[in-house]
């Protein structure tokens, strides 16, 4: 991150990391605390579904981790999602609430203007699986209502609420065209730079 900085000094491009401890310091061994990413990013994504899979995060934890980004000036990119059983169980839109309530607890509408949401269905991440542009506006359009009963309408319509269920150049201009998907979080279609400028400019 220390060399990219100087790598994008004087352009529009603005640097994140992937995670984040909730403390800024202390016997943390292997942890990055805020303190440590605040010279070198703008934003940090928290709650991602491998974290929350592997490394058994909670909205809890992911609450305090969000705090202690504001804290430190960064902007946190905070993931929300469910799983290929949750959604065969019909469970999408209760699961998505629970984590948006849980997480944003602690979160007041000054330190809204400071995040963005990622929608990341689990069951789409690299399993060969799409959402399809309409099954992804549903949940973003169902997150932006929710804003507005927790929060307010200024909220709800200012809050950047960006896609990453496997967003490529294949489909990334019809999820991009939906009125409440404001951009992608993009994973494996990044590796490859000449599909992921395809991916940006479908956003430009």
């Amino acid at each position: 991150l220390c060399k990219l900085k100087k790598l994008v000094e004087n352009t529009n491009i603005k640097l994140g990391a992937q995670n984040m401890h909730f403390e800024e310091k202390g016997a943390f061994t292997g942890e990055i605390s805020a303190l440590m990413l605040k010279d070198f990013c703008e934003y940090v994504i928290i709650g991602h579904s491998e974290r929350r899979q592997y490394f058994n995060e909670t909205d809890d934890l992911i609450s305090k981790k969000i705090k202690s980004a504001l804290k430190n000036k960064l902007k946190p990119i905070l993931c929300i999602g469910e799983t290929l059983k949750q959604r065969n169980n019909n469970e999408t839109m209760k699961i998505i609430k629970n984590q948006l309530i849980n997480c944003f607890k602690n979160i007041n509408e000054q330190e809204m203007e400071n995040i963005a949401i990622a929608y990341e269905p689990v069951w789409a991440i690299g399993t060969g699986k799409n959402a399809t542009p309409q099954q992804a506006e549903e949940v973003h359009k169902f997150i932006r209502e929710l804003l507005s009963k927790i929060y307010n309408e200024t909220v709800a319509k200012n809050t950047r609420i960006i896609y990453g269920g496997s967003m490529k150049p294949e489909n990334a201009k019809e999820l991009l065209s939906m009125p409440n998907i404001n951009g992608g979080l993009v994973g494996n279609a990044s590796l490859d730079a000449k599909g992921f400028a395809k991916v940006c400019s479908f956003n430009s």
